[in-house]
């Protein structure tokens, strides 16, 4: 995925809307976007959602933001959505390592329960929406072999330290918050799972979300959430591998296969080595996997 489209799980409109980009998934919230007295009929329209577009006919993956495993609604939520096959659960306000392992539990419990193919659901893990998350995302390494993605947030951490913003007055982001997002990638590293950008909330500022995603982009996420239709396409674009990177990244790769031995490489007049290699043959599979 390149974009994953953020839709209130209590509006069909808003659903349908989401339903017509070409976001390549949709996330169906039952968290934050939807108010407490909400929350059931969030769940009925996100089942009916998920019935309505079985495995085998999906166009879009399907993801669902559960409630945090830390209150009281999380099971409600899994009981209702697993049942219909979502290809992912993100699981918002992770603490440790045990909390991924929970959930692998429930989701292996439900997915037996409801006759959905074993391990079919992915975990989604945002990382770093509570202080105490920060000295524990080392242990998404090896927590579960659900887990596919981590990505960080903003927001929640700066209500959860008592920031009063999270932003210098030059724009840039205080020290805090580029430590979070510096270990989201490299937890996702160490992980050996894909990192996906927090969202850009001016959904009207275009030249803001291209420079956004460029920025997310070389710092290595691979990437982005939108919180409204008119940021998917723009997302697609800026995440999307181009001709040019494609044909370049083939050319670093046979050139060092065709020379097995050596660590070092010439290409075009520029001196290559296996970074070059290892990043060459990424790009490669996210050209494919975005095809």
């Amino acid at each position: 995925m390149r974009s994953m489209l953020f839709l209130p799980a209590d509006s069909e409109k808003k659903i349908a809307k989401g339903e017509g980009t070409n976001a390549d998934g949709l996330i169906l919230d039952l968290e934050d976007s939807i108010a407490l007295g909400r929350k059931e009929e969030g769940r009925r329209l996100t089942r009916e959602y998920l019935d309505a577009h079985p495995l085998g006919s999906r166009k879009k993956k399907l993801l669902v933001r559960i409630n945090p495993l830390c209150g009281d609604m999380t099971l409600d939520d899994l009981a209702a959505v697993v049942g219909g096959a979502p290809d992912y659960v993100l699981l918002p306000k992770y603490r440790t390592r045990e909390d991924v392992i929970k959930l692998d539990h429930y989701l292996s419990a439900l997915e037996v329960r409801e006759g959905v193919p074993a391990r079919h659901i992915k975990i989604l893990v945002i990382g770093t929406e509570t202080g105490e998350a920060l000295f524990n995302l080392g242990g998404l390494k090896g927590a579960s072999d659900r887990l596919s993605h981590v990505s960080w947030g903003e927001f929640d951490l700066s209500a959860d330290v008592g920031a009063e913003t999270h932003r210098l007055p030059d724009g840039n982001w205080d020290d805090l918050f580029r430590t979070a997002r510096s270990l989201c990638i490299a937890s996702a590293a160490t992980a050996g799972i894909e990192a996906c950008n927090t969202v850009f909330t001016d959904f009207k500022d275009d030249d803001g979300l291209r420079d956004a995603c460029r920025g997310a982009r070389r710092a290595g996420f691979t990437s982005m959430m939108a919180i409204h239709p008119n940021q998917v396409d723009i997302i697609n674009e800026e995440f999307s591998i181009s001709d040019e990177q494609l044909e370049w990244s083939r050319r670093v790769v046979e050139a060092f296969d065709a020379s097995p031995d050596v660590g070092v490489v010439g290409l075009d007049g520029i001196m290559l080595d296996k970074p070059h290699y290892t990043q060459a043959k990424r790009m490669i599979d996210r050209a494919m996997a975005y095809k």
